[in-house]
């Protein structure tokens, strides 16, 4: 019997309805794994260590008065406000920062300006490019440019979740992809040589060359960069479009769809803001090359303050640029209009504040009890059972596919390699010795990435729930996923593709 398509989708679309608010999600989360624990209590494993020796693990009983004090010592500091190094305090920040330029009116008379000009047909392929290019400042693609995103389209009329959407993938899924080495590079090229070099595995490509742990990849980010940006070009125009198009969305109040006339009041800002960007630049610079200066620490490693206070930077340059549009166009006339501007921003950000409270909690809580080491070291043995190991192309997509289920489940990039890492490097290595860690390295990269826009384990889920929010105040963490889903998909496949190509060909991933 065929299958009726347009059923499907319906029902896809129903059950994606069903799907509870992130913050009932984890609320019912955390006393699972609670109970979890208790029933685990005292449950042991083992893993290979970074050196090949065995590491014992144990499941904790947080029922026992050791572990429920800790609950109660971490719930509201470490747990939460300090969890992912104080991933909340960034966003509150940079949050405020952005509140001065948008409610000084900077951003709606800047996507105006800008709507006019760029190429409507082209849109989703430029903000799935700097989406990924993103990556490089952390976390400010998620906190700056999905939000403009969203105020590019409804500047133009269009519906912002397409937007946003694209902005989205572009940042959580194709995080892994650049064309500069970042942060990312440096955390599983350096652990990767460490897997391989204590297991007595060479550190070397298929071709024998001794790797270089930053730049591993280089060549297969670059060239992922811009197959994903294709990618997502291609789901934004083929899926998302079409599915997002005809919907209702609530309008910003400065913004007026299909209208781009700037006023002489706007461009008279905008040329303050121009003057302010320089300012800010020079500020920036000033700080980058003195008190922010790179330097070499003790260990000889190189140290870049200003890198690792980037979202400050930025926010830093919202808040000069928008004080001086405010300030030309008269929107602010004393210091309290811009914390006015300031607090109503914040004011958005209750949701995120409740949300963020049960999130990491319950994340926190994986952590410490040892569930989350336990749920990646099941997913690691379900791969060895398949019993894939004389066939090593079969084997990386096993690890792929393995991977980006696990990710669904548990987040954290670093932690998540560091338990699979020392199983795979060796064991596909010995299986086949064209199986090089830089391989098996990327492959974890290409599964990580690619299903980070459709978990709620994500730490920035439900902050780009809030974000869509401001457009579709009813819209529910299913829609999301359902708007994402495609992406995830699409990503997916098309890197492992790409991967296996290199694999197969012999080609170089890095230099």
């Amino acid at each position: 019997m065929p299958i009726n398509k347009k059923s499907l989708s319906s029902f896809v679309e129903r059950a994606g309805k069903k799907i509870p608010d992130p913050v009932i999600i984890f609320m019912a989360f955390y006393p699972a794994a609670f109970l979890l624990t208790v029933f685990m209590s005292g449950y042991t494993f083992e893993t290979p260590g970074a050196g090949g020796e065995a590491v014992q693990h144990e499941i904790l009983g947080m029922h026992q008065a050791l572990h429920m004090q800790w609950i109660f010592d971490n719930a509201l500091l470490a747990n939460w406000l300090a969890f992912g190094n104080g991933v909340l305090g960034v966003i509150l920040v940079v949050m405020m920062a952005v509140g001065v330029a948008e409610n000084s009116g900077m951003f709606g008379a800047l996507i105006k300006r800008a709507g006019a000009r760029i190429p409507q047909a082209w849109l989703p392929l430029l903000l799935v490019l700097i989406g990924i290019l993103s990556s490089i400042a952390t976390d400010a693609g998620y906190l700056v440019l999905i939000p403009l995103a969203g105020l590019l389209y409804a500047g133009l009329g269009r519906n912002p979740l397409i937007g946003m959407a694209a902005a989205f993938a572009g940042v959580s899924a194709g995080f892994s992809a650049n064309i500069i080495p970042g942060p990312v590079d440096a955390i599983i090229g350096l652990n990767a040589q460490v897997f391989a070099e204590a297991q007595g595995v060479p550190f070397e490509n298929a071709a024998g060359d001794a790797l270089n742990p930053i730049t591993m990849h280089w060549i297969f980010i670059v060239v992922s960069t811009f197959a994903l940006s294709a990618t997502g070009f291609w789901v934004t125009r083929k899926f998302i479009e079409p599915k997002l198009e005809g919907d209702d969305f609530v309008v910003p109040k400065d913004i007026n769809p299909g209208e781009f006339e700037v006023s002489d009041e706007e461009k008279r800002g905008l040329s303050a803001a121009g003057i302010g960007t320089l300012v800010s630049a020079l500020v920036i610079a000033v700080l980058a090359v003195g008190p922010l200066a790179g330097y070499i620490d003790e260990s000889g490693a190189i140290v870049r303050p200003y890198m690792n206070n980037i979202i400050l930077l930025i926010s830093l340059f919202f808040v000069i640029t928008g004080v001086f549009y405010g300030v030309a166009t008269k929107r602010f006339n004393s210091v309290w209009d811009v914390v006015q501007a300031m607090v109503a921003q914040m004011n958005t950000m209750g949701y995120i504040l409740v949300l963020t409270f049960f999130t990491y909690n319950f994340l926190g809580l994986l952590g410490y009890s040892g569930l989350g080491t336990w749920v990646t070291f099941l997913g690691a043995s379900f791969l060895q059972a398949l019993g894939l190991q004389e066939f090593p192309v079969l084997l990386l997509i096993g690890f792929i596919l393995t991977t980006a289920v696990i990710n669904i489940f548990i987040g954290g990039l670093t932690s998540k390699w560091m338990l699979l890492g020392p199983i795979f490097v060796p064991m596909l290595y010995f299986v086949n010795p064209a199986m090089t860690p830089d391989f098996v390295a990327a492959a974890f990269r290409v599964a990580d990435s690619s299903t980070n826009i459709i978990t709620p384990m994500m730490a920035y889920a439900g902050v780009i729930l809030a974000f869509m929010r401001k457009y579709k105040p009813d819209m529910a963490f299913g829609d999301m996923l359902l708007i994402m889903l495609p992406y995830s998909l699409a990503f997916l496949v098309v890197w492992t593709i790409l991967l296996v190509g290199f694999f197969t060909l012999g080609i170089p991933l890095g230099i």
